[in-house]
């Protein structure tokens, strides 16, 4: 494969180019794909072993033993202990960051062990294989939407029992309810049993006399009824494994699945009292913040502190020269003490080997890529560039968007603490395993010396998978053994220092050819071209890659070569549209600012892509851009009904009040599909949002609220990034320092949003990061509706000015 030559001045460290090797034919593209897929499941099989992913007998784990976390009552399993009481506390392997997640997942447990909400609490699982996120290395298979055969399920196999020995309880991918779905509920389903049983030796009856209804046990026969709290003690003196004939409910059965009781967050964070990590209070506990260094690699060249450590309740300045980013740490009793010393530092900085580097020159690295790569397919249906010979009609269109920061509401922090060859963690993670083994390396010590706490997430948006404050916060302590230091990132730091969305460029072609006879398709003329064939080539970085170089050691990751990601072209190479040639490819290229996992990854920007690229497929063979999808859908009814959901509620084919359009635009990721319509105008110039009609079905739905509220949420961050979202690199610096430069829709800019839940008997799909990838598509090609422009570049609205 050719490789295009950088531009001049562009340097990247450890980078690798890509090996995919490029198919002209599907049947070859078929075995490539197998070869992946066989890889994988073999692969990941070998690493894993025999570690147990049934969803019944992971539900019917026994108890996880934890020194460190004192229980009251009887464990049934590793999922729930009952209290004499009969209060039942479900132990929870997930982070809560204010999508719902711990009550969707205790809903579960309850809804089968019959118990009143009122009477559910909870707790955070101990370290545990059982507690493992079974489905979120899924997501990196390269898989096509209807894959169901034996690769594909060996795939996920494989997939899952890594996960499972590798212990990773990871809340990210829109996977903690799909992961959950069916242990949890045998969980709750196996304690039910067992309390029945217990009551039926008890009274010495059969348990099928017994029934369990509202946290108690009747014998309807007797009258006799017995409370869980009771049950669960004498099970405890002598345990009964739970019967081999119990069965899940049927959804027709359920009474709490499917409604919206109070969320069990809403209390302490309705009353202030929910504790964050930047909440943490430990006697004797010090505050530390950081002068980083701006430049991209740069580094310290020297720090006077002389002045910073003569200032009031200031403990000590701590140089980490060798940081991925060079700091300075000041250490004092209050943080307000500690910012004002980092700013009397006197520091000088080495602007290193990007010093000149720009979003220019990356988009020029890039844009030659795009045009000199041929990439690495991933998805070859016929004879794509075959069908450009006898097109009636050619479109060709490129698309880009920005590197995206998280922002997340609170600002990275995590609280260390070294004593005793034991190092004591506080900090909101997406991922404990990985912050706990990363804290163990710093330390020299072993994991299981690592203790971590996790308090509620200020937000996470994939920003909080990294370990990057953990890491420093674990260097402070051993700095100052016995000592517990909270380290807290300014927004400014938050911003220059991110794990980025990546920047992306594509091409996009379409060949449309008049059908012989004429088109019969809905909304088609008799002479109206069809779609013939769609190419798709996507420049990005790749996310696989940076994120494993961050976490693995350098001698696992340096020898090895840059392979095809799935996750840099998800949502364009697994379109779930009936077009009978396709060519997708992807070019992975370098990029000197650090990327990661964005809410949503891939299909924030493929999504863009492919939805804008399909509005002016339509626009140019005369069609209604909804009628072209609903026909190009034909063989998917769950997507038409999706599709028809938004566009019914929206009033789409209504003449929209005087100077609005409607746009809209389908997306299916992470197990669910969503379809948004935006109803947008415009003031002097700048784009108006007035109203987004959002469909979703994500099978069967947990907590409607919750998912009402995710996909608000979701909304509204795709909706800020594609407005105004970016990050401006000049001369080797972020230009992001603040919320002025950062902007994110505020509630004068909150559009009215209507949601329309489809619930099916579908397992449940994801549900956070749905509504993120239709916005920015459905509100540009209503603005193209409107007044004809087609806008393929994002954000809408450059909000930066250039330095000086």
């Amino acid at each position: 494969m050719h490789h295009a030559q950088k531009p001049s001045g562009f340097t990247e460290e450890r980078h690798h180019p890509s090996t995919g090797s490029h198919t002209a034919a599907g049947a070859t593209e078929t075995n490539r794909r197998q070869f992946l897929l066989m890889g994988a499941a073999a692969g990941m099989g070998l690493i894993a072993g025999c570690s147990p992913v049934d969803p019944r007998a992971r539900g019917q784990h026994p108890v996880v033993a934890s020194p460190d976390q004192a229980s009251t009552g009887a464990a049934l399993n590793a999922w729930l202990r009952i209290a004499p009481d009969g209060r039942v506390t479900v132990a929870l392997p997930r982070s809560e960051m204010g999508q719902g997640v711990h009550t969707a997942l205790s809903m579960l447990v309850a809804e089968e062990l019959e118990v009143p909400w009122s009477q559910v609490g909870i707790e955070a699982a101990p370290p545990g294989r059982v507690y493992a996120n079974t489905v979120l290395l899924h997501g990196s298979l390269p898989l096509q939407p209807d894959d169901e055969g034996w690769l594909a399920r060996a795939a996920h196999w494989g997939a899952a029992h890594t996960a499972v020995l590798l212990s990773l309880n990871v809340t990210g991918g829109s996977t903690s309810v799909r992961a959950a779905w069916e242990p949890m509920r045998w969980a709750g389903a196996s304690a039910r049993e067992a309390l029945r049983a217990t009551a039926a030796r008890h009274w010495k009856v059969t348990p099928a006399e017994c029934r369990a209804v509202q946290g108690q046990v009747l014998h309807e026969a007797s009258g006799r009824r017995m409370g869980y709290g009771e049950l669960a003690r004498l099970w405890s003196l002598d345990p009964l494994t739970p019967p081999s004939d119990i069965a899940l409910k049927p959804a027709s059965k359920w009474k709490l699945i499917g409604t919206s009781p109070t969320r069990l967050d809403t209390l302490q964070k309705s009353s202030g009292s929910a504790a964050f990590g930047s909440d943490i209070q430990i006697p004797g506990l010090r505050r530390a913040v950081l002068r980083t260094c701006p430049f991209l690699d740069g580094r310290l060249v020297s720090c006077k502190a002389e002045q910073a450590l003569q200032m009031p309740g200031v403990r000590a300045v701590h140089e980490f020269p060798d940081w991925t980013v060079p700091a300075v740490a000041v250490v004092a009793d209050h943080t307000w003490q500690a910012l004002k010393a980092a700013q009397a530092l006197e520091v000088e900085w080495d602007a290193g080997l990007h010093a000149q580097q720009s979003t220019a020159a990356q988009r020029a690295m890039m844009q030659e890529m795009l045009q000199d790569e041929e990439g690495t397919r991933f998805r070859n249906l016929g004879d794509a560039p075959a069908q450009w010979a006898g097109a009636t009609q050619t479109l060709q269109a490129e698309y880009e968007v920005p590197h995206l920061a998280h922002a997340v509401m609170e600002p990275l922090n995590a609280t260390a603490r070294f004593q005793d060859g034991r190092l004591e963690l506080w900090t909101g993670t997406q991922a404990p395993v990985l912050a706990r083994w990363r804290a163990s390396q710093i330390a020299d010590i072993s994991i299981d010396q690592v203790t971590l706490h996790i308090p509620y997430l200020g937000g996470g948006f994939g920003r909080r998978l990294e370990t990057d404050v953990v890491e420093q916060a674990t260097h402070l302590a051993l700095k100052m053994p016995g000592t517990p230091v909270h380290l807290m990132w300014t927004r400014e730091q938050d911003l220059q220092h991110d794990r980025y969305r990546p920047a992306a460029l594509a091409q996009m072609k379409a060949a449309l050819r008049v059908a012989p006879g004429g088109a019969t398709g809905p909304g088609a003329s008799a002479a109206a071209p069809q779609l013939a064939a769609l190419q798709i080539k996507v420049v990005a970085p790749s996310l696989s890659e940076a994120v494993s170089r961050r976490l693995l050691p350098a001698a696992m990751t340096d020898p090895l070569p840059t392979l095809p990601d799935k996750l840099q072209i998800e949502g364009a190479y697994d379109l779930p549209y009936a077009i009978e040639h396709q060519q997708v490819a992807q070019v992975l290229c370098p990029t000197v600012l650090p990327v990661g996992f964005w809410r949503s990854v891939g299909h924030s920007y493929n999504a863009f892509f492919t939805e804008c690229f399909l509005d002016e497929i339509a626009q140019a063979a005369a069609q209604d851009p909804l009628a072209l999808r609903l026909q190009l859908l034909a063989h998917r009814p769950r997507h038409q009904a999706v599709l028809r959901a938004a566009a019914d509620a929206a009033g789409w084919g209504t003449p929209p009040a005087a100077g609005r359009a409607l746009g809209l635009a389908l997306h299916e990721c992470f197990g669910s599909i969503c379809a948004q319509v935006a109803e947008v105008s415009t003031k002097e110039g700048q784009p108006r949002v007035h109203r987004i009609v959002c469909a979703l079905d994500a099978g069967s739905l947990v907590h409607p609220d919750t998912v009402r509220a995710q996909l608000e949420s979701g909304i509204l961050y795709g909706l800020s990034a594609a407005l105004w979202g970016q990050v401006p690199l000049e001369r080797g610096q972020v230009r992001l320092k603040g919320w002025n430069d950062h902007r994110v829709v505020k509630l004068a800019d909150t559009p009215r949003i209507d949601t329309v839940l489809i619930n099916s008997s579908h397992a449940p799909g994801g549900v956070g990061e749905l509504g993120t990838p239709p916005v920015a598509p459905a509100v540009v090609n209503a603005l193209a509706r409107l007044d004809g422009q087609r806008r393929r570049k994002l954000p809408l609205v450059d909000i930066v000015k250039p330095l000086a």
